[in-house]
């Protein structure tokens, strides 16, 4: 094994993170999507040789469930030898390595220097397609893609490609988007190999192991410094996809340097709401970093001390053929139940439960001149209330990460005007410290098309913590109709359609909130005077809240 030094290994890490940052950009500038080139809705990563994880980009955590599962199904289907410099494998199923769902389309292209393999530049972006689709199985949910050749030794496959843009409905978005995704990881194949140059590749490998082993360090120097012990939560998964609530338990055992999570979750369900066990990975390593040590390396080393279970079948570890395509609602409420049982084991390291959920609106339609348009949004809300500060409002939370559409995108492309785009007047959970605030959309369609909106914490409000009350939840529906939508429904121009997205949760008891921050909540219309004097026994004369503004 080639013997480096910490100050090489810490040059040549900062050099790998730069590699996949600069293709994370490169991916969005070059990309023609509104879902990537504004919202971001893309991820990227460089894997070593054999198939860990070295380092992903600051994107989505979600999309690491995406990432690790192909290089493994790739070297299961060809062998090492009938890998050659030039190929690009392309994937996007969950039940062979390609994804989490089936939208989340990656592109691995393996890299080699001196004629030898010394890893894998990796990246997916969500193509805002495959829309109007069941969710009974995943043969409803579009094109299935194991990972299979796109490029082979840099000569494009053109029947694979047509065969892939025929079962697009905006093709020619998909082909732009693909193109994006091919000079990502170009980019970054060509960055590898100068560091190898410069470096020489014994040594670029041996500080990715090394690397690796930090990571793994100091995973476990973080969960040693936890108590030994059993620390149990449970929360609700609703959602509009179905009646009711599902009840979601996770035991999570800390014993020296490992952690174990062991869930307990109702069987799997006929809707795309199940979790794909690479997906359920990445969001115990997500939620376990965020908690114990947020600057620990990405890379694969982190996972090593870090155990994850769920019955096989149920919501939370699928099998085929349960459709996956919303998996993200429930992977939102696995990281809340990881930090609401972490919470009792680290009082004061963990915030209040975030808006929980990933509120998603598709609109379809057709175009004057016959072709298709697909737009896709996934709207944030609030934070979470902090131990010492007050949460986030309108943001996204742990597994998405994506940002909204601005109106002027959304606006120039679409048949659709946004009428209002706020922060929701006392949506965030009270407390010493309050959750961030949820957001409102109203828009009105301009032209007939289909909508299919979905979302969860309608009734199970994201919780407060040491006595923070939880915030207010989620609704979907036509003006003054209180009635959530749900499924997909037909819309004419000149309706209206209002979302509005769940607040974060409180931390610590109302009473201790200071009067002057209540003041100034009551100035800013975070909260009415009504809110002010039930929640927190607080009332400001009109004058006094005028004076203040002036």
């Amino acid at each position: 094994m080639t013997k480096i030094d910490p100050i090489t290994v810490e040059v040549i890490g900062s050099a790998l993170m730069s590699i996949v940052e600069e293709m994370g950009e490169a991916l969005v500038r070059a990309s023609y999507s509104t879902n990537i080139k504004e919202r971001r809705d893309c991820s990227t990563a460089l894997f070593d040789w054999r198939g860990n994880t070295l380092c992903q980009a600051e994107h989505i955590p979600m999309h690491l469930g995406s990432f690790i599962g192909i290089i493994p199904h790739i070297n299961k289907r060809y062998a090492a030898d009938d890998i050659k410099p030039g190929d690009v494998f392309i994937g996007n199923d969950a039940y062979e390595g390609g994804a989490t769902h089936l939208p989340d389309i990656v592109l691995a292209e393996p890299i080699f220097h001196g004629g030898t393999m010394v890893g894998w530049a990796v990246n997916t972006a969500h193509h805002a397609d495959f829309a109007d689709r069941g969710h009974a199985h995943i043969f409803q949910e579009g094109l299935r893609i194991p990972p299979v050749r796109l490029y082979r030794e840099g000569r494009l496959q053109q029947d694979m490609q047509d065969m892939i843009l025929l079962n697009c409905q905006v093709p020619h978005e998909r082909l732009s988007d693909l193109r994006a995704q091919m000079s990502a990881n170009r980019l970054c194949v060509q960055r590898m190999q100068d560091l190898c140059t410069k470096y020489g590749a014994d040594k670029v490998l041996a500080a990715g192991d090394a690397l690796q082993d930090y990571a793994e360090r100091k995973m476990r120097a973080g969960i040693a410094a936890i108590p030994d012990g059993i620390y149990s939560f449970t929360d609700h998964f609703d959602s509009n996809q179905f009646p009711g609530m599902m009840k979601l338990t996770v035991d999570v055992t800390v014993k020296g340097g490992s952690i174990h999570l062991a869930f307990d979750a109702p069987p799997q369900v006929a809707a795309g709401l199940n979790v794909i066990y690479t997906a359920l990975l990445a969001t115990c390593y997500y939620a376990v970093k965020a908690v114990i040590d947020p600057t620990i390396l990405p890379n694969a080393g982190l996972s090593r001390a870090i155990k994850v279970e769920a019955p096989f079948g149920s919501l939370l570890n699928c099998k085929h053929p349960a459709a996956v395509d919303g998996r993200i609602a429930a992977c939102q409420r696995v990281a809340d139940l990881v930090q609401g049982a972490l919470a009792q084991a680290l009082p004061g390291k963990v915030t209040a439960a975030g808006n929980g959920t990933c509120t998603g609106a598709l609109f379809t339609g057709t175009r004057e001149d016959g072709t298709l348009w697909v737009y896709l949004e996934t709207i944030g809300g609030g934070a979470g209330a902090r131990p010492a500060a007050d949460g986030l409002s309108g943001v996204h939370v742990h597994m998405t990460n994506t940002s909204n559409l601005p109106v002027e995108a959304l606006e120039l492309e679409y048949p659709l005007t946004l009428l209002r785009y706020e922060l929701v007047n006392g949506s965030a959970g009270a407390g010493a410290y309050r959750g961030g605030m949820g957001l409102r959309r109203v828009y009105r369609i301009e032209a007939d098309c289909r909508l299919s909106v979905e979302g969860g914490r309608l009734a199970a409000y994201p919780w407060g913590l040491e006595g923070g009350l939880h915030a207010a939840g989620s609704h979907f529906g036509f003006g003054d109709d209180r009635e959530n939508l749900s499924g997909t429904v037909e819309l004419k121009a000149g309706q209206v359609v209002e979302l509005v997205t769940p607040g974060g949760g409180g931390y610590g008891s109302p009473d201790g909130r200071a009067r002057a921050a209540i003041l100034q909540d009551l100035i800013e219309e975070r909260i009415s005077p009504e809110f002010a004097e039930r929640v927190y026994g607080y009332r400001a004369e009109a004058k006094t809240r005028q004076a203040t503004v002036a």
